[in-house]
This record gives structure tokens, C-alpha cells and sequence, in this order.
């Protein structure tokens, strides 16, 4: 094979897309339940000082806390990179659910967003029958 023969285009994975968006709503609702629990149990607000030293009360903790916050500000400087790349609608809604529902919702929904683009530059590469 020739190393100059044209690249297939990006395709999006249709099943790929319903599982982000499932990921997405799970990671919206999962951590806010955790949350719930813990306004109840500590107060009635969202106290993030307390949440932050909850967080980090023992090595497993801050280690879990540490290995989230590099991860996720990697993936986020990637996202914001990738959603350039394809010219992508949405992102202020992704990082805006990652810093106010959960990274957990915010990463997937990107996920979801990129599939759907991609789908949408095949379709439009794709010739017309």
C-alpha cells in the first residue's frame, strides 16, 4: 500500500454515541447523589472547603482527589484542543458541566458532541448517490 493514497475520512460510531450520552447522564447523576448525601450529612450547603479536606482525609482519598484533578485538566486541555480541531459546537456547555455537575457528565458529552461530529464531516465528505 501507498503512503499516498488519500485518508478515509473520520467516521462516527453510532452505537459509540448512545453509550457517551448514557456515560454522560450517569456521570450527571451519580456524583450529584454522592453530593446530596453529603450536603445532607454536613450541612445545608455545599460547603467546598470541607468537601476539598474530605477529599483528601487519607492517602486513598487524595490519591483518588490528585489522580482526578491531573487527568481531568489533561483531558480538558484535549477537549478544548480536539473541539477546535473539528470545529465543534458545544464546548462551553462541556466545560461548563464539568465545573458545575461533574467532570464525569462534562468528558462523556464531549464524547458524545465529537461522535456526532465526526458523522457529520463523513456525511459530508461522503459523495453523493
Amino acid at each position: 500500500m501507498s503512503s499516498t493514497q488519500p485518508s478515509k475520512p473520520a467516521t462516527g460510531n453510532p452505537l459509540l454515541k448512545w453509550i457517551y450520552l448514557a456515560l454522560a447522564i450517569a456521570g450527571a447523576v451519580l456524583p450529584w447523589l454522592a453530593n446530596i448525601e453529603f450536603i445532607r450529612e454536613y450541612g445545608s450547603s455545599f460547603d467546598l472547603g470541607l468537601f476539598v479536606q474530605l477529599a483528601n482525609a487519607n492517602p486513598a482519598a487524595g490519591s483518588l482527589s490528585r489522580d482526578l484533578a491531573i487527568g481531568a485538566t489533561a483531558v480538558v486541555i484535549w477537549i478544548v484542543q480536539e473541539s477546535r480541531r473539528l470545529e465543534m459546537r458545544g464546548l462551553a456547555w462541556v466545560l461548563l458541566c464539568s465545573v458545575t455537575v461533574a467532570f464525569a457528565c462534562g468528558a462523556p458529552l464531549f464524547l458524545y458532541l465529537r461522535e456526532r461530529r465526526l458523522a457529520e464531516l463523513a456525511a459530508e465528505a461522503s459523495p453523493l448517490a
